[in-house]
This record gives C-alpha cells, structure tokens and sequence, in this order.
C-alpha cells in the first residue's frame, strides 16, 4: 500500500499516449480541413441557389406581365379574334383571352365578373385557387391592376390581377395571371439538392485526402517521438529518418534541426564519457602509487616522511596538470573554446620563436616567416606550436637543431617545427595523436600523453589539422595546417594523441 500522504498517478503507456497526441493532432487538422471545405461547399450552394430562385422570380414576373400585356392588346381591339366581331360582354371577352392564351405549366389564368369566378385555365393546379374565398377577395374586384404575393395552401403564388371592362357591359371583369412559385422553383431546389449530395461526397473525399495527408504530415513527428522514447542514456546513435524534403520544407527543418540537436548531445555526452574514462584511467596509477607510500609510510622516521611528502607533491602537481590538459581538450570540442580575430601571421611566428627558445639548450632557428594576415585564435595558435616545441626538445639531445617557420599557401597557413631527434617509426606515426599514448622512442615523457592530442584540438577548432612527416633517425616535422579565416571544426570531429 502506499504511504500515507503519498499520490499515486496513473500513467497510460506510451504507444496509447502518442496515438492519442497525434489522433488529437490529426483530428484537428482534418476538423479544420472540413470546416473550410464545408464552408465553401455551403456559400457556393448558397449563393447559387439564391441566384437561380431569383432568376426564377424574375423569368415568372416577366412571364406574367407578358401575358397581361396579351389580354390587353385583346380587349384594346374589342374584337374577338374567332368570329371577327366586336366583343358583346365581359364575360365574352375573359373566355376568349383564358381560351387562347395556353398557360405554362404551373400558371394558371382565372376570370372574374362582378366578383364571382367565371373561367379558368384549363392546366392542373396544384390547388384551385378560384375555390379560396381569401384569394376570390383579394383579386375579384380590383379597379386597377394590381401584382403581389399570395400564400396559398400549395406554397408561394406570385399573381397579376387586371380589371377588364367594355363601354357597352356594364359589369366589371378581371383577369388574373398566376404562378404557383414553389412549384416553379422545384428543379432550383433539386439542383441545389444534388449539389449539397455533391457536397457531401466531397465531404467524405476530402476526409478520407486529409487523413492521409495529415498522416503523411506527422509522420516526421512520430518519428521524432519514437527516436526520443528510443535515446538511452548507453544508446544516443538513433536519428530521426530524413524525409525527401524541398527547401523550405519546415518539417524536414525540423528533422534537421532536431538530428542536429542530437548530434550535438551525444558529442557531449561522448567528451564527457572520454573525459571520465581519461581521467580515471591515467589518475589511478598516481593514486595508487601516493596509497602505497602512505601505507608504508614510517611515521616515526623523518627522512621517510620527507622523501613520501616529495613523491605525493610530485604526483599531485602530475595529477594536477593531466586534469588541466584533459579540461582543455573537453573545452576543445565547445563553440567558446576558439575566440579567431585578425592577426599578423609574421609577427605570431616571431613570437612564438621568442617563447620556444627557452625551453632548452638547442639549437633553435626560424627559417622562414610567412608574411600575411590570417583570421585565427593567437593565443590557441601558440600553445600549439609551443607544445609541439617542447615536445620537439625532449626528444631532440642538447646542441641539436629545432627550427619553426610558418608559411602561406593559397587559402591555408602552416606553422611547422622541425627537430633533428630520433624520429618516428610509421606504426606510431598515427598512434602518437590518441591520448595517453607515446612514441616507441626510446626515452618515456614526464607528460601524460595529451600535447599532441591537445595540438590536433586546436587544429580542428580552426578547420584545420595536423600533419607528420619523419622517419626514424632523421628526426620529424610537425605542422599545423589551418584556414587563413578560421572555420569550424566538423561536428562530431574529436582530437586525441600524445607523443
């Protein structure tokens, strides 16, 4: 049970997490995907509709001002067009204008005298409108003509109503055209029904295209997800698969971006892994040898405890500096480490040689000074060539010769020293740059093993390297190749050795 006061939490595993994240995702993407499709499906079908229904109202209201005109032009002649006489009545005059006008389907023509319905097209209706009493009363008895709106049982009726007299009749007529408008309307209706059936198969396609897409989509970032899950503090080797990606592709800057990122981190981790394993691989023996002589040590014997006291001091100012060589070369691989500004490449060389002219009894010569400006680390391009020198002196005997010169050619300027020591057997030539290792000279360093490790670090920082040419017995060259503007060293790119 757990303790009191404790909060247990519930956590759902992580494949159902990343499926809900990226449903969720994919959801919202598709949602809004539909909403704007179904948007513009629902103002397109709108806006077609409306415009249809109108051309509708407009084509029914010319129709009928149309017919009314005819009935005019009719009872203006007061002859009856079958006989060629002159019409005798109203109701004369309504049959005939009802009779040989043929109404169009959902029309109807209806015919009053005093208020009393007389004739009527003979077209179905959908209902009689002569039979309505609201109807009769609106239209029976106009005295002018009159057009509106009627709502009938059956929909919409759009009407024209037009009074109808003759000099020699004294009752009153009227004559009425009508559209039943709904019904008219019906193919605008249908076809604004198909669309919407239309609309929403398109819906379906559309959803089915955006679940795909957005599948496609979010791929990167699943595989973002899974590379992260996968990363162990042992495994830093997963990346996340690169998509085909064109130049401006955000997810595939992202893929970049994050694969970056992880290079960056496990190049980090891996320096300081190096520098655990340095550390505790070249300080055991010095703290094993101090162990030994503490545990031997004779308290009550002076001389023993001067002697221990010497040998402690002496490995401690060892152990001291191979954790201020191993700092440098963690340091090494960070971005601050590098500080490149202009710089006099003659006037670095000379005083380099200034400096490397005290570590030794030798016979130190500069032999050429290359006179051209650079964009490099001074200070860094120093301790290089002054490593390099004094590694040079403790393998070169008193008297003999170590030269430095420094030369320009093309985009690249190389700073080499040159000693007259034993050389350099060819198995070791590239073993000499791991840490911690040592040439098969003959003579064994006081150094740990990391100058030339420490060289080829601030080599690379520059963009640069460092290069050996010896044989044994004839001594060796070595040079510092860098960019004459300093570029940066290639991520990943690490730096080991020592002579």
């Amino acid at each position: 049970m757990p303790a009191p006061g404790s909060r247990q939490v519930q956590t759902e595993s992580a494949p159902e997490s990343r499926r809900r994240a990226l449903s969720t995702a994919r959801a919202r993407i598709i949602g809004w995907m539909l909403l704007l499709v179904l948007g513009a499906l629902s103002v397109l079908t709108l806006v077609t509709w409306r415009l249809s229904v109108e051309d509708v109202d407009r084509r029914m209201d010319d129709a009928l001002r149309g017919e009314i005109e005819e009935f005019g032009k009719l009872t203006r002649s007061g002859i009856d067009p079958a006989t060629g006489q002159a019409f005798t009545s109203v109701k004369q005059v309504l049959n005939v204008a009802i009779t040989y006008n043929l109404a169009r389907p959902n029309e109807k023509f209806i015919g009053y005298v005093d208020g009393t319905f007389v004739y009527q097209s003979r077209q179905q209706a959908p209902v009689l409108l002569a039979d309505d009493p609201n109807f009769t009363a609106l239209v029976s008895t106009v005295d002018t003509p009159k057009e509106g709106v009627y709502e009938s049982a059956a929909g919409e009726v759009r009407y024209l109503a037009v009074p109808v007299r003759l000099a020699n009749d004294p009752r009153e007529g009227v004559i009425v055209a009508a559209y039943f408008a709904d019904q008219e309307r019906e193919d605008v209706n249908e076809v604004a029904r198909l669309m919407l059936g239309a609309g929403a198969g398109t819906i379906l396609l559309v959803a089915a295209g955006a679940w795909m897409v957005a599948g496609r989509i979010l791929r990167p970032l699943r595989d973002i997800t899974v590379t992260a899950r996968s990363i162990t503090d042992t495994d830093l080797s997963r990346r996340i698969p690169q998509p085909s990606s064109r130049p401006g592709d955000e997810i595939g800057e992202l893929v970049d971006t994050v694969n970056a990122m992880l290079d960056r981190v496990e190049n980090g981790v891996a320096a300081q892994r190096r520098f655990v394993d340095d550390a505790g691989h070249e300080l055991r023996t010095p703290i094993t040898i101090v162990r030994g002589h503490l545990e031997v040590l004779d308290p009550a014997d002076p001389e023993d405890v001067r002697d221990t006291v010497a040998l402690v001091e002496d490995e401690l100012v060892r152990m001291n500096r191979m954790v201020s060589d191993l700092l440098l070369l963690a340091r090494s691989e960070q971005p601050e480490f590098l500080h490149a500004e202009p710089t006099d490449v003659a006037a670095l060389t000379e005083a380099i040689f200034d400096k490397i002219t005290g570590l030794g009894e030798r016979d130190w010569a500069l032999d050429h000074v290359a006179d051209t400006p650079a964009v490099l680390d001074p200070q860094r391009i120093t301790q290089a060539v002054v490593a390099l020198a004094d590694n040079a002196a403790r393998y070169t005997p008193e008297g003999g010769r170590i030269a430095l010169a420094s030369h320009r050619d093309d985009d690249v300027v190389r700073f080499q020293v040159t000693d007259s020591g034993p050389g350099i057997a060819e198995e070791d030539r590239e073993r000499i740059f791991e840490r911690f290792a040592r040439g098969g000279s003959g003579r064994r360093s006081e150094g740990a093993g990391l100058g030339l490790s420490i060289v080829r670090a601030i080599a690379t920082s520059h963009g640069g390297r460092v290069t050996l040419d010896s044989e044994p017995g004839r001594g060796a060259t070595f040079t510092v190749e860098v960019p004459v503007v300093a570029a940066p060293p290639h991520p990943g790119r690490h730096t080991e050795g020592g002579r």
